[in-house]
Order: structure tokens, then sequence, then C-alpha cells
């Protein structure tokens, strides 16, 4: 106990030395804001009072039935679960929530509880929409925080952890948390790995290549060929700039970078600046002309090629959607084709992101902002965690800080943590133009003087969608999949935003499907649609193969027009935020 206090002091001290010297504000605008929120839905939900009786009869008639059945089992009868355990539910695994009558109790009540907390949100009609999704988010949020497994004493497991090791494992835990206090200057950074066998550049971004040239946006990489001819056509990846370009570059198992290059493409990756103060400046236009466009014109002169063939990933491919669009507005026919993975431009069903993109969130992402030129990395890193908290949060938690369990090495979720910072002028303009207005769905966004539309886009598209992507729903992917006036190749593959993406042909894993061009609702497609074994990317190169099969002598990187600078991963993407 009295290391338990002594590391809680660590703990409390690390949280309050910054508030107090003034070098973190004390928060409290986010509870506000959620309280709002439901404060709205309640008040809505309240005036109706046969709705109120309905769920207050249903209520209580279920907590009567989980307490009979409760008693039943306490005098060692048998009973049926109110609510039967979920097997995919791992927060319940332990066989003491369904085999000890009072955790049965307490998972059944929680759970019971949790579905009425979201009936007061589902069950309000004239809800506006957005307030609706803000609110089943907050709902959500709220219930799986509260969850009997996230605490000490409603916990069967840590439980028996604490009194097999003495309480020793919540001295592991605090001394982590303070630890973890620190790491983030006076903000918890939850640790998800251990991140002290990962270097990039070592063990992560391997794949030989040379950076040939860099500027204030980005570094290009051109990577070295595995083949004695490689395509005429060069492709040109263009990574999320709120993160690190090499998820794609993991480990060699899992680069989809070295399978390109072995597929004998000629590839170049942009790799962003992790933006300071000084870059407060760049904006959306810096990121497409001294970004997309200056790396296209780079790859052309180093392979003496009219064109080159694009990938975006994630906002990368928003970003590159944005100057196709641009491009065709201008007559620049320098792209040839563009494949956009995991990548919304229609922004309508945009998933639980939106639900921090209303004008008062984003003002106040602004006011931050211009405190110091840009957004810090954990700003978006907890945004994309909040979406997945039962993943992404609670679980590390309860691991971390209760069970005192340092987590084990993950390369994935090493990446996951690099976080990178954000321009003040690219951010805002991409919250708003994007999530707040959907301004390049409407036709109404206007880039360097050019208003977009889509619809003038006529270069091929390939447009990847992954089913359970949280990030970039495949029902908007879809959407967005129609407005391009080209012949567009959508694809639904199976798994999330990265390992949906990431999917070596050599693991076999998952699934992708394949059918006629987007039109319609996505079920439709999905009914017309045939399904394929394994991974996405032998559908891709074949379509790619299809716009250019001609084959030329391998480039050496740094041997043309454009000297190396440095070996690959580069610069930029070892600045850590």
């Amino acid at each position: 106990m009295a290391r338990l206090w002594e590391a809680g002091g660590k703990a409390m001290a690390a949280y309050i030395g910054p508030r107090e010297r003034g070098e973190k504000k004390v928060g409290g605008a986010e509870i506000v804001e959620i309280a709002k929120t439901l404060g709205q839905v309640v008040e809505k939900w309240a005036s109706d009072p046969d709705r109120v009786l309905s769920a207050q009869r249903d209520f209580a008639a279920g907590f009567v039935e989980l307490w009979a059945g409760t008693l039943k089992r306490l005098s060692g009868e048998a009973a049926t679960p109110v609510i039967p355990p979920d097997p995919k539910d791992g927060r319940f695994k332990d066989p003491e929530w369904t085999e000890h009558p009072v955790f049965d109790f307490l998972r059944q009540a929680y759970l019971h509880s949790a579905k009425l907390a979201n009936r007061v949100v589902d069950d309000v009609e004239d809800l506006d929409p957005r307030l609706r999704h803000k609110a089943s988010f907050y709902v959500k949020l709220l219930s799986n925080a509260v969850s009997p497994s996230n605490f000490l004493p409603t916990n069967p497991e840590l439980i028996r952890e604490t009194i097999a090791s003495k309480g020793e494992n919540l001295v592991r835990g605090m001394t982590m948390l303070a630890e973890d206090i620190a790491a983030g200057r006076g903000d918890l950074r939850i640790r998800q790995t251990d991140g002290s066998g990962f270097e990039v550049g070592k063990n992560l971004a391997t794949t030989a290549g040379k950076v040939v040239f860099r500027n204030e946006v980005f570094e290009l990489i051109q990577y070295a060929p595995a083949t004695d001819l490689v395509r005429t056509r060069p492709v040109l990846i263009v990574p999320p700039w709120i993160n690190k370009f090499y998820v794609l570059d993991l480990t060699p198992e899992k680069s989809m970078i070295r399978w390109m290059v072995e597929q004998g493409l000629t590839v170049f990756c942009i790799s962003w600046v992790n933006p300071d103060a000084r870059h407060a400046h760049m904006s959306f236009d810096s990121y497409m002309r001294d970004g997309i466009m200056k790396a296209v014109d780079v790859a052309r002169d180093v392979c003496g090629t009219d064109s080159v063939d694009t990938i975006g990933y994630c906002v990368g491919g928003t970003l590159l959607a944005v100057t196709i669009a641009y491009m065709a507005q201008t007559g620049d026919e320098r792209i040839a084709s563009a494949t956009l993975m995991a990548t919304q431009v229609d922004f309508t069903y945009a998933g639980d992101l939106k639900v921090f993109a209303d004008e008062e969130q984003i003002q106040a992402v602004e006011a931050k902002m211009a405190e110091q030129g840009y957004l810090e990395g954990a700003g978006m890193a907890n945004a994309f965690n909040l979406i997945r908290s039962n993943d992404m949060i609670f679980p590390y938690l309860v691991n971390n800080y209760l069970k005192g369990k340092a987590p084990f090495p993950f390369d994935l979720l090493y990446w996951n943590s690099d976080a990178t910072r954000m321009p003040a002028a690219n951010h805002s303009f991409y919250l708003r133009s994007c999530y707040l207005n959907n301004e390049l769905a409407r036709g109404r966004m206007e880039i360097a003087g050019q208003k977009l539309d889509l619809a003038k886009v006529a270069i091929p598209v390939y447009e990847l969608a992954t089913r359970e992507d949280h990030i970039a729903p495949p029902k908007s992917v879809y959407l967005g999949a129609q407005l391009f006036g080209g012949p567009v190749r959508f694809v639904l593959a199976g798994s999330g935003h990265i390992a949906g993406v990431v999917n070596p042909p050599a693991k076999m894993k998952y699934h992708y499907r394949v059918g006629g061009e987007p039109k319609g609702e996505l079920q439709h497609w999905l009914d017309r649609s045939e399904e394929k074994p394994g991974s996405w990317w032998p559908d891709w190169r074949a379509w790619i193969a299809s716009l250019d099969a001609t084959m030329v002598p391998a480039r050496m990187p740094g041997e043309g027009k454009y000297e190396a600078l440095c070996d690959a991963p580069g610069t930029y993407v070892k600045i850590r935020s």
C-alpha cells in the first residue's frame, strides 16, 4: 500500500505539474460537450410520458427477471440468463463472468442498463441526424467506460490477480501510469505496445531505396528494383499525412511497397514532413502543388515518362482525389490513373469521426492550433482510438494499469503510436471542407482558384473499400466512387481500415469482392458481386497492367536526373512528435 501510494503521488504530480506551470490548460470542454449533447436528447425523450413509462416498465421487468434468476443460481438452481454471454465480447471472456452468480449478475445488469441508454437515443423520432449520431456515439463511449470489467472490485480476474500478487500488480500499474502521463507531458499517452524493439529503418520500413527529392513539404523515396525489367510507367504512392507512410512498409513479409517492387514496378512514395510551428501556413493547396504535383514531376523526370499512375491511402487518397479533380479542371494529364485505398471523397456517411467535426468542436481545434501553429499528433490519435474504445483504450487501461502488465511488442501498434502533427491551415481546411461541409462531393470545393468537379475526372480509378472500416466506412467510399466521370473499378476487401488494405497474398487471409461499376446502393452491388479468396493485391496488379504492360530496363534510384540525398526511409519519417 505504501508503494502504491508513492506511485500514485508520482502519477498525480505528472498530471498536475504541467498545469501548475501553465504548460497545459485544465480540461473539461469534452465533458461539457457530452453533457450538452445528452441533455438535449434526454429532454426530448422525456417530453413523451408514455415513452418514458414504457421504457421504465421494460427496464424494471428485465431487472426483476434478472434478480429472480440470480436468486435461483445462489440457491444452487439453474437459470436461463436474461442476456446470454456474447463470445465476441472480450471484456467478459473470463469464465467467472458466467459461472459465478454475483459476477454474472453484474455482467447482465450492466448490459441491460446499456441497452436502455441506447434506447433513449433510438426512441427519439424528431431528432436532428447529426445530434443523434453524436449522442449515440457518446452513449456507447460512456457505456464502454463504466463496464464492470474496467474496475478492480467488479472484475473477477483483477481480484484474483491482486490477491495472488498481494497488490504488486497495482504498484506496477500505477508506476506505468505515472510514466505514461509524463510521456504525454501531462496527458495520458496510453502505451499500446512495447516499442523498445522497433526502429524505423532498422526493422521497420526496410525496403531498399533512396530519397531523391526533398522540400519543406515532403521527401520522395524511389525504391530499388527487384527485377531486371520494370513496367514503363512508374507508380507514386500518396500516404496519409495524419500517419507515417511506413504502414505500407512495416516488415518485409507485410510490406505492400516491397511486394509492388517485386512485381516489377518502379515505385515512388511520398514521406510527409512532421510539421511544427514553421509549417503553420502550409495549406491543402501546398500539399497538392508542392506535394503531389511536385512528386509527379520528379517521378516523370526520373523515368522519362509523360505521366505516372498514383495510389492514395485514407486522407492521402482524399488529397489525391482533389488533385486529379484540379488537374481535370485545368487540362493537366500528368496523372494517368488513381488508386484510392480506404478513401472518402463524399463524407455523407463518414462514420464516427464526424462526431468531432461540428462547428463548435472545429472552432475549439482551430483555437488550439492558433496557439502553436499545428495540432499535436495525439489529438487525431485520440479521436481514432475513441471510435474503437473497446479495442484501443479500455483493454489497455485494464491490462496496463490494473493488471500491471506491459503490452506485447506489435509493429502495427508501434506505427499507430508514431503520430504526426498537422499544420493549422491544412487541417482546418480538411475538417471544414470535407467533414463539416462535404464540399468536394457537392462540387463546391475551391483549390488554387479552381472550383472542382469530380465528374470531370476521366482517368481510370481503382476504388478499394474495406468491409469493417470505422474510418472510411464502405458505404461512404462506395457513394464517393460514383462521383467520378471515368471508369471506376470498385473492390470491397475483408477486415478493416489497415488489415483490409495491408493484406499480403502469401497470407491467404480474408477475401475481396469484385463486380460491376458502382451504381445505386451498396447492397445492390454486393448482391451481384463475386467473392474472391485472399488478397486484393493481385487484382489491382492485373488492373494496372491493363493500363500499361510495357517494360523497360530497371531504373536504379539516384542514377538519373536526381541524385540520392540519403537512404530510404529518409529523415522526415524519423522525426517524432
